[in-house]
């Protein structure tokens, strides 16, 4: 049954979540999350190996709420990411090819080389880009929200960002504009119980955030963020909800991140137990749905490995196309910087 926490907040997806659930379905999400897997654990190594330039914020051991939410969303859906935005990107449809071109600064990258790991943007595929600033996606999201509302077309919105960035004024200005116009948005808040370095209970009293909804009027969601299906049906329900005119909706996706702030390599600072994040690995969101996925005879061992085999074989191809890609010209530095 449904726990009520607070008046409008709600704890897990709806009764019978999982009835239904098909072949296509496991394995899309399967391969949502794999590749998002595949595409970090990759980047972090050559980016430790010193082959490919700068640092990268991981997201490995999230991968269901990505998967989960894009999989209710359309390429006119639009989303607005975080500094850690890789596998929203490729959760929405971005490309590998692009992807890596970009990381190594190159012509042929999304944003030709300019933007890097955390200014990932894919207009054609609703991608509105990552953002380095804590929470800066959230407003921006409202804004493409205002204008589906407007126009009448039928989109979404979806913000993504962490626990941090319920604390910054941005957050709860955007959340009430979009409560006070009833605007198309789901708010989606991947709290993996650290903000950077920072504990929750270290800056917050809440231990669900999703009560913040109660300010606003409007509902929250607690969904267990290492189950693909579950943040599927929660993020079904606000989709349908919004569509239909009736506002925004908090979700947060209790979730956790393997590696460190950035990189894929241990702690800089012992700011976690090393007990707490195996705990936490043993739920893992692509581990669990393998097992979902086989348990009810939907798919096989062999449908997980292909997915994986044709993966690993299309990262090889993408950093092939990025080292041998085109360096910027000096002469272009200013291109695309203004505009008249």
């Amino acid at each position: 049954m449904t726990e009520t926490l607070a008046p409008n907040v709600t704890y897990g997806p709806p009764e019978g979540y999982a009835a239904g659930v098909t072949r296509e379905l496991v394995l899309d999400l399967h391969r949502r999350m794999v590749r998002i897997r595949m595409f970090e654990e990759s980047a972090g190594k050559l980016v430790e190996s010193g082959d490919m330039p700068g640092f990268l914020h991981l997201y490995v051991g999230q991968e269901a709420v990505a998967a989960g939410v894009m999989s209710v969303l359309d390429d006119v859906d639009q989303i607005t990411s975080t500094h850690r935005g890789h596998g929203h990107a490729i959760a929405k449809g971005a490309e590998f090819r692009p992807m890596f071109a970009e990381l190594y600064g190159k012509t042929t990258g999304y944003c030709k080389g300019r933007g890097g790991s955390m200014h990932i943007v894919d207009m054609n595929r609703g991608m509105l880009g990552a953002n380095a600033i804590v929470g800066g996606g959230i407003p921006i999201a409202i804004g493409a929200a205002f204008a589906a509302q407007y126009r009448g077309d039928g989109s979404v919105a979806a913000s993504f960002f962490g626990d941090g960035a319920t604390n910054i004024g941005a957050f709860h200005e955007s959340v009430n504009m979009a409560a006070v116009w009833d605007l198309p948005v789901l708010f989606i808040c991947e709290n993996n119980g650290y903000a950077e370095f920072t504990a929750q209970g270290n800056h917050m009293r809440l231990d669900d955030i999703a009560e913040r909804a109660n300010s606003y009027g409007i509902p929250g969601v607690v969904v267990d963020g290492m189950d693909a299906l579950a943040v599927r049906a929660v993020a079904k329900v606000a989709v349908d909800r919004a569509k239909r005119g009736e506002g925004p909706t908090l979700i947060e996706a209790k979730t956790y991140r393997y590696f460190d702030h950035q990189g894929i390599k241990g702690m800089r600072i012992p700011y976690r137990d090393p007990a707490e994040v195996e705990a936490w690995k043993e739920r893992d969101a692509i581990r669990l749905l393998e097992v979902i996925g086989t348990e009810r005879g939907l798919a096989t061992p062999e449908d997980f490995a292909a997915i994986l085999a044709q993966t690993e074989t299309d990262i090889a191809d993408a950093i092939e196309f990025a080292r041998s890609s085109p360096d910027p010209d000096p002469a272009d530095i200013l291109d695309d910087v203004y505009t008249v």
